[in-house]
């Protein structure tokens, strides 16, 4: 077996044989800086992988299904204005159907789920918004109690082919026989409308034959929307501006393009998240990486001087000595590279089945294109080859005689290091760490800033706990603390809430009515939903960021934070608010406060101005319900008897939802980001260590002939680690709190915007595991120390 610090191995050059022997003498120093490389290389892996999956996948099956690019809902219209829409310049296929709100009762669960019910797209292969049919078989036509079921809803609830559910479709309960389950490109982040997070117990989605549907919510030869296509490169805003005048006639709310689309935006918001984490974290890692490389081999060339004299006094060429260091830093590379791939592939494949549980496409295969490796290649090329070429050009560009001498040893008699030789209150051990810091200011600012990033890593990363712990206090403990709200099929009058006060268990109800509308202030343009409270109201509110709320005064509007900055206008201002629903009023309206709202949008008045201004009388379309918890299974039940109750949404159940998402899908992330911050701090504490140890080794050996103690003498190598690791710690901070803001700007979208809060305890928690890794690294350092052969190094050392 051969010796890897004497290799012999046949084929190998002089040169490339010590190349073997450096590499394994320096094995932990390499190992560390390849698991920073390895860091860089699978972030980079999995962001950009991940990235490429969910859009290849995304724009793939929305092909295949025909997604639609425009919905234009309506009350009820005759099925001869889609040929007029087909007719709209731009756009490419037309398709009518039918659809209704539904209320779903099962024996799995006591309360009742809310639901759509949608007729089936035409048989022909042009249908827009395809089903997927997963398992069973299509609804026969003429078979009117026959149809598809959401496959997350029906396996959230054991439901298979031939068995049975009841729903509430326009008031009437049937009993209708599942035929098969299906997938829809409408339904990948399947959610109810107006709700946060998805819940397959409590929110469904079955499909019926036209005919069947029809007849069933009074629509015989009408529609209850227009699912558009548009020509490749057709502008969406004429089209709906068309759609929108074609059907204001016939109660359209207003045509929304694919954007708007719930489904859609939360997917595309996943993969801007993601975009924005494959472009910022992995050229962290490998600048931290490159720097390191450069460190080691710069240090390296410093204690090879002699050495490297030697060689070009022998005849070896500048290119020779080059190639020599270049080969070191690839092979550093290479290693890192080749384990961040496998390490990036295995969680990627891992992160994708996570994600198969919250966005169900009819497949989702982490996949690589040749692009994503080619990418990762060549920018840890860039980053270690770039710090390799540096510290090899040093080296040839040594002077054989100059290099065969000793370095000149440091002058501490100038300036600070003076000062530091004359100052008797720091004893000899504590002036050494002080003049060692001195001597190497260039690596000991190396070093801080190494630690400094996987400080600052780690409190970024961090800060999305404590952002998301505000966001959801914020939304379902301060704004939002109904226990249930109830939404109807359509508006009702106030003696709706006056049933529902009469309820078993139900404590306390406030009435909610909810009006589609868009809002202009001078060329801007923003759809949204105005909700009307009623004064004083206690349960769903809209509060300031200091958890206050504001109650609308009257004739006035208060706005959340993203829709004034959109909108651009502030308190005091007004906009034009159009109605696009009823009457259709266009008003003036000031705006009287701007809210706080991490989750969605709000936009609220109260409740009868709202009703004067649609002409109506005290209509409500919802109520927040705080209940008794003991009485809940009496309520569900007479709810589930309620025709006019479309769906319940339950507020415990939500936050719990909401909280097990972000425990599984951001909990992950935060341990491999943690993981791989603590890498860095790994690798930049123990080189900076080994490096100081290689430097030392004849100076620490000295210091023990001398009568320094082993405490001594490790107080004298590891304080000057224990030194840099504390300035680095409020440096860290500071970028970190940098950092994590620039995250909260970036992966903010119109669905959720994280609150800029960062707890002390996320400070003290990253201080804490960046000084056991700094602790960690240096024992292992210590070790070394404890064996060394001082009659060795001193010979070595002459």
């Amino acid at each position: 077996m051969v010796d890897p610090r004497h290799p012999l191995i046949p084929g190998l050059s002089k040169l490339d044989r010590k190349l073997v022997r450096d590499l394994w003498s320096m094995r932990v120093q390499i190992i560390a800086i390849a698991l920073v490389i390895a860091a860089g290389v699978a972030v980079h892996i999995v962001a950009a992988g991940m990235l490429d999956s969910l859009k290849l996948t995304r724009d793939t099956y929305y092909d295949r299904h025909q997604f639609a690019d425009i919905w234009a809902p309506v009350v009820r219209a005759p099925e001869a204005l889609a040929d007029d829409a087909g007719a709209i310049p731009g756009v490419r296929a037309v398709e009518s159907r039918v659809r209704s709100a539904a209320q779903f009762s099962l024996d799995t669960m006591d309360a009742p789920a809310a639901g759509e019910v949608l007729s089936l797209p035409q048989a022909n292969g042009s249908a827009i918004n395809r089903v997927f049919l997963v398992e069973g078989r299509m609804p026969l036509a003429g078979q009117r109690d026959e149809i598809l079921l959401l496959e997350t809803f029906a396996i959230a609830h054991g439901l298979e082919p031939g068995d049975t559910i009841e729903a509430t479709i326009y008031g009437a309960r049937d009993r209708l026989r599942i035929t098969g389950l299906a997938l829809s490109p409408e339904y990948v982040y399947a959610i109810a409308p107006g709700q946060i997070v998805p819940d397959p117990r409590m929110f469904g989605v079955a499909w019926m034959e036209r005919e069947a549907l029809a007849q069933a919510v009074d629509r015989d030869g009408a529609f209850t929307e227009l699912i558009v296509q548009l020509q490749p490169g057709a502008e969406t805003a004429p089209v709906i501006a068309a759609l929108d005048r074609l059907l204001e006639p016939y109660g359209a709310p207003g045509a929304y393009a694919r954007e708007d689309q719930i489904s859609d935006a939360f997917v595309s918001s996943e993969i801007d998240q993601l975009s924005t984490m494959a472009g910022f974290l992995p050229p962290i890692f490998l600048a931290v990486a490159a720097v390191l490389v450069n460190v080691v081999l710069a240090r390296l060339v410093a204690l090879e001087r002699t050495e490297i004299g030697l060689m070009k006094a022998f005849g070896y060429r500048d290119r020779d000595v080059v190639i020599h260091y270049l080969k070191f830093a690839s092979v550093i590379g290479a290693i890192g590279f080749i384990a961040g791939l496998a390490l990036g592939v295995w969680l990627g494949r891992s992160l994708a089945a996570l994600y198969t549980e919250y966005y169900r496409f009819p497949y989702l295969i982490f996949s690589l294109r040749a692009e994503v490796y080619g990418v990762a290649a060549l920018v840890t090329f860039i980053a270690i080859g770039g710090a390799g070429v540096l510290a090899a050009w040093r080296a040839a560009r040594l002077d054989p005689a100059i290099a065969m001498r000793p370095p000149p040893p440091p002058d501490y008699s100038q300036a600070l290091g003076a000062g530091l030789t004359r100052w008797r209150r720091i004893d000899h051990q504590t002036r050494m760490v002080l003049r060692q810091i001195l001597r190497w200011p260039q690596r000991s600012a190396i070093t801080i800033g190494g630690i400094a990033v996987s400080a600052g890593l780690l409190i970024s990363t961090l800060f999305f706990l404590d952002s998301m712990e505000v966001m959801i206090g914020s939304y379902f403990d301060i704004a939002n603390r109904q226990d249930i709200t109830v939404s109807f099929n359509q508006p009702r009058s106030r003696e709706a809430l006056y049933a529902l006060e009469r309820m078993p268990g139900v404590m306390a109800a406030e009435p909610v009515r909810h009006v589609a509308v868009r809002l202009r202030n001078g060329p801007v343009e923003e759809r949204a939903a105005l909700t009307g409270l009623p004064r004083e109201a206690q349960l769903s509110r809209a509060v300031t960021a200091a958890g206050d709320g504001i109650e609308p005064p009257p004739g006035g509007l208060v706005l959340s934070q993203d829709l004034a900055e959109k909108l651009g206008v502030k308190a005091g201002e007004t906009i034009e608010v159009e109605v696009t629903e009823g009457r259709r009023p266009v008003l003036e309206i000031p705006v009287s406060g701007v809210s706080t709202s991490y989750i969605g949008s709000s936009l609220n008045m109260q409740i009868d101005d709202l009703n004067r201004i649609m002409g109506e009388g005290r209509v409500i379309t919802g109520a927040a319900l705080r209940v008794d918890r003991d009485q809940e299974a009496r309520l569900y039940t007479a709810l589930k008897a309620a025709p006019g109750v479309a769906g319940l949404s339950l507020q415990t159940q939500a936050e719990e939802m909401f909280v097990d998402i972000m425990d599984q899908s951001m909990g992950t992330s935060i341990l491999i980001y943690t993981l791989f911050a603590g890498l860095i701090a790994v690798g930049v504490v123990y080189n900076s260590v080994r490096i100081s140890f290689s430097e030392r080794e004849t100076e620490l050996a000295v210091l023990r002939v001398l009568g320094f103690t082993r405490g001594e003498v490790a107080y004298v190598l590891l304080g000057e680690i224990a030194v840099l690791t504390l300035i680095s710690l409020p440096i860290g901070a500071l970028a970190g709190a940098g950092l994590a803001f620039v995250f909260a700007e970036a992966m903010s979208s119109d669905l959720f915007r994280l609150p800029y809060v960062i707890e002390a305890r996320t400070f003290a928690y990253a201080a804490g595991l960046v000084i056991f890794v700094a602790i960690s690294s240096a024992l292992m350092v210590r070790s070394r120390l404890d064996k060394l052969d001082m009659v060795a190094v001193l010979k070595a050392g002459e």
